[in-house]
């Protein structure tokens, strides 16, 4: 037999002589099939290098215990600490999961579904990309009747299970303990407002601001899309205004680590001049220095809602788009970078 040519249940058949029904039977421990027969067909299969083809199976089951899940990225510990816990929960019920990343493209993350939808999954749990405004692709999850659960990032639009903390008031939690340290110029390098999350991150921060009677200024509210890179960049520009801030309150942990490599190699003092939050309480933040204030996300609970959450609707005979809310309270870490009254 040829090394290419991938070994089928036909194949065992024809070294035994017997029905290729009764060798799939026998790989699916049937107790209809004798002892002897199952250890003949194993025996065989191992030789063979036999691999089952789960998508056959699955579309003769209509089920394939296959969970697909979208993330932006992979390298981002909240992402992998909620992938962990997920798959735990999931592994216990006897699913495995698929992982595609999009790397925040709108291209990207639409060939991650069909790839998902091809495959067979019995749910699709998703974290949007920066790029997506057009929802088409995830409303064609919801038409072919797949569970959808989305955690972190989602919208509200799609009308279905959402598992997040509540970004609004992380922003309040981050400018009232920056006003509490004296701080009364503070600006936003934020996401993209397209993105409900950083639109509310954006809107906690202007309410925030409005609540203390400090300035809201355009140049001291800045979009990005968050990478180390953009923090640098971001930071550089922020110390070329006239009128510098005195707080700097970040969207994501890898460009507050950005700003700060700025901050340090222009030798400013932080938090003294310039005090630095983050958002996502990567483990790096508390390894630089100054150790990074930043935002716990809660990631293993993420992970354990989202699962709880598909197999909640796994469990049911007829798909339910729910409109099932999960929003966890928000929680700052306060570290070097933005402890003025300790430093």
């Amino acid at each position: 037999m040829s090394n290419n040519k991938k070994t089928t249940i036909k194949d065992i058949a024809s070294v035994l002589n017997i029905s290729p029904a009764a060798v799939s039977k026998a790989l699916h421990n049937d107790s209809r099939i004798s002892l002897k027969t199952k250890e003949a067909v194993k025996k065989v299969a191992k030789d063979l290098n036999y691999q089952p083809n789960h998508l056959a199976s699955a579309l003769r089951k209509g089920k394939s215990n296959l969970v697909g899940v979208i993330v932006p990225r992979t390298n981002s510990n909240f992402f992998s600490s909620v992938i962990e816990n997920m798959e735990e929960a999931l592994n216990k019920e006897g699913y495995n999961i698929i992982i595609t990343q999009s790397n925040e493209s709108y291209k990207k993350e639409c060939r991650n579904i069909d790839t998902l939808l091809f495959t067979q999954v019995d749910g699709i749990i998703a974290s949007m990309a920066n790029e997506t405004t057009n929802l088409e692709y995830y409303e064609k999850i919801k038409s072919k009747g797949i569970p959808l659960i989305l955690f972190d990032r989602g919208e509200n639009d799609l009308n279905v299970d959402y598992i997040g903390i509540n970004d609004y008031d992380s922003s309040h939690l981050i400018v009232d303990h920056l006003v509490q340290q004296g701080c009364k110029r503070i600006a936003h390098i934020g996401g993209y407002k397209h993105t409900r999350i950083f639109n509310n991150r954006i809107r906690g921060y202007i309410e925030a601001l409005k609540k203390h009677n400090l300035p809201l200024e355009d140049e001291l509210l800045i979009e990005s899309s968050l990478t180390t890179k953009d923090g640098r960049e971001k930071m550089i520009q922020l110390l070329s205004l006239k009128d510098k801030p005195d707080a700097v309150y970040v969207a994501g942990d890898y460009a507050a680590l950005g700003a700060l490599q700025v901050l340090n190699e222009q030798g400013i003092r932080i938090p003294e001049d310039i005090a630095l939050v983050g958002f996502g309480n990567e483990p790096f933040t508390a390894m630089v220095t100054p150790a990074i204030s930043s935002i716990n996300q809660h990631s293993t609970e993420i992970g354990k809602l989202a699962a709880k959450t598909f197999l909640e609707h796994a469990k049911k005979t007829i798909i339910e788009q729910s409109l099932n809310k999960i929003i966890l309270d928000a929680e700052l870490v306060v570290r070097d970078s933005s402890n003025i009254k300790n430093s």
